[in-house]
């Protein structure tokens, strides 16, 4: 059954820029009403105005801050009838390179960040009957040199709102997880800026893990899952065939393939590009500490 998004409220966070910022506009033109999370401000308070939307500028690590965003959207709006955990980032180099702080940050802002989300906002959502969208990735069934604590809190969201599914089911609440590949935002154009063993790596992956999508593409599918109340939304749906082999793509003849794309260059060429950087995050991320 359709769930129409008129009148509806969103909650969705990492809202300033990116697929979260392209959600709310886009949910905003289908007449649904949207509170906007990120740490952000001034990116916020403009696209707030806007959108005529309410914007709360927190950590979704910091559970007080949270808490009082979902408060002062219920004081705005009512309730809320969909949370979107979206708030993401994404650490550069290898388990090697490091350095710790940075792989560690990157689980606490994925995967934790998108379970304080949803426990700040499941009452609410209960309340409503209605829907939670956690944000993974294709990373939660693939596997690449440089992506270990990304690919961890993806496959670990992936897994939490597999469990939170058969948890609310029966309070009426629906689950879904999204799975984009490589989407063409500030996050993506950074590493791509960054490093150029990512740049090859790219041009020798086959479709559609090789595939970069737009932003608002991106979005449309992902509201899509909303309306639909789907269990999973695939960024382009040909990622379902790539999930549905999961057991291959994780196998050792999935590592013999990365190998003789140049696995073992493209590592040594990575660490070497992250040491030259000096730093562990894109230039435009945010949540970094």
């Amino acid at each position: 059954m359709r769930f129409d998004l008129a009148g509806r409220t969103l909650f969705i966070t990492g809202a300033a820029r990116g697929i979260g910022a392209q959600m709310a506009r886009a949910a905003v033109a289908r007449g649904a009403r949207v509170a906007l999370v990120g740490l952000e401000g001034e990116l916020l308070e403009r696209l707030g105005a806007d959108l005529d939307a309410h914007w709360y500028e927190c950590d979704v690590t910091d559970q007080a801050g949270l808490d009082a965003a979902v408060a002062s959207t219920v004081a705005r709006y009512g309730g809320i009838d969909v949370v979107v955990a979206n708030a993401g980032i994404a650490s550069l180099g290898t388990v090697a390179v490091g350095p710790v702080e940075a792989l560690v940050r990157t689980v606490e802002v994925n995967l934790c960040g998108a379970i304080r989300t949803v426990s700040a906002t499941l009452p609410q959502v209960t309340a409503a009957r209605g829907h939670v969208l956690v944000v993974s990735s294709a990373a939660a069934f693939t596997a690449m040199p440089g992506m270990a604590a990304y690919s961890a809190s993806k496959a670990g969201v992936e897994q939490f709102a597999n469990v939170l599914r058969l948890e609310t089911r029966a309070r009426g609440v629906t689950v879904g997880t999204a799975h984009p590949i490589w989407t063409d935002t500030d996050l993506v154009r950074d590493i791509r800026d960054d490093l150029a063993s990512f740049r090859d790596t790219l041009r020798r992956l086959p479709r559609p893990l090789s595939s970069v999508v737009s932003v608002e593409q991106c979005a449309d599918a992902l509201l899509r899952g909303v309306e639909g109340r789907k269990r999973k939304v695939y960024v382009p749906r040909s990622l379902a065939v790539v999930q549905a082999l999961r057991p291959v793509m994780l196998s050792g003849l999935a590592d013999a393939l990365v190998g003789r794309l140049g696995g073992q260059e493209m590592v040594g060429q990575l660490e070497d590009e992250v040491r030259q950087l000096g730093r562990s995050f894109g230039r435009t991320s945010v949540g970094k500490r």
